[in-house]
């Protein structure tokens, strides 16, 4: 069987490479296919390309504006022939975006999963990733078996968008750990501790979580090299923020840390991972 990976950045290309390792045929599709061509499968030359030559297809993208772009494009997946075709979307799309896709693609003939995941590159190359998944069951039912690949926690919901309100949620949790993690370490430094000290303390006291976990070495060596970034959470936690204004409920602690990561954006620092949102607590060396 032929399966269709749409979107190889950081988090698609190491989920498309395990689907590789796991012995599946893929055919993939970038915006920029230099990305693509690092992987051991044939590029597309369109998303309706893949379409026309796949059965599944995988979508993992930035945002809901580019979901909507493949998928309606000129040249999108649903500008071609469709008629009970699967995809599922790997993307963290905002929830309202959602509820389209999965109406335009029954218009089409297709079925569209939303599947966000839990978890980065790393747990994606090991095939632990946690999947959400929302949508038509036969369709899940088909595709569980590759899921079981990437994913080591499945979790499926048929309502339409409780999927993604729940990866929101999710990186609400994320988000505000990773931010009072680096408060808390350059806090540490502030009272003459070395930074990996601080980290080893709060690994066993009450920093310790998989946040940490995952983390801990980029904290270290202040390698930012990006496997989650801070525009990603500071998109997700606007869209958060919707949700709770939709739900007419306060967003405290996500609102606050929300801005901490659009001061990433300021700072230039947007494109990393969002575990250097260290770099806004820092202590600075005095002269």
């Amino acid at each position: 069987m032929k399966i269709g990976f749409i979107g190889t950045g950081h988090l698609g290309s190491a989920i498309a490479k395990r689907l590789i390792e796991c012995g599946h045929s893929l055919i993939l599709w970038n915006r920029t296919p230099e990305k693509a061509r690092r992987l051991d499968a044939p590029v597309a030359e369109t998303p309706s390309d893949v379409a026309r030559q796949s059965d599944i297809i995988f979508i993992c993208l930035f945002d809901s504006r580019a979901v909507r772009d493949v998928l309606t494009g000129e040249t999108g997946l649903l500008s071609t022939e469709f008629d009970g075709k699967v995809i599922v979307d790997l993307t963290t799309n905002h929830f309202r975006d959602v509820l389209e896709f999965h109406e335009i693609c029954k218009n089409k003939g297709a079925y569209y999963l939303e599947s966000p995941v839990l978890g980065s590159v790393v747990p994606a190359s090991q095939g632990a990733l946690t999947v959400l998944t929302s949508g038509e069951l036969s369709a899940y039912e088909r595709v569980k078996p590759l899921l079981q690949d990437i994913g080591k926690h499945l979790f499926y919901f048929e309502t339409p968008g409780t999927a993604t309100k729940m990866k929101l949620i999710n990186n609400l949790t994320l988000g505000s750990f990773m931010a009072t993690l680096a408060e808390a370490i350059a806090l540490g430094e502030a009272i003459g501790l070395d930074r990996e000290t601080v980290i080893d303390i709060l690994s066993v006291g009450g920093g310790n979580s998989l946040v940490l976990n995952a983390k801990k070495e980029k904290l270290k060596n202040q390698d930012f090299s990006t496997h989650f970034s801070n525009s990603l959470i500071y998109k997700d936690l606007h869209c958060l923020q919707d949700l709770a204004y939709e739900l007419k409920l306060p967003l405290f602690t996500g609102s606050v840390v929300k801005e901490l990561y659009g001061q990433t954006c300021k700072e230039g620092i947007a494109d990393e991972d969002f575990s250097s949102i260290y770099k806004l607590f820092k202590p600075k060396r005095k002269d």
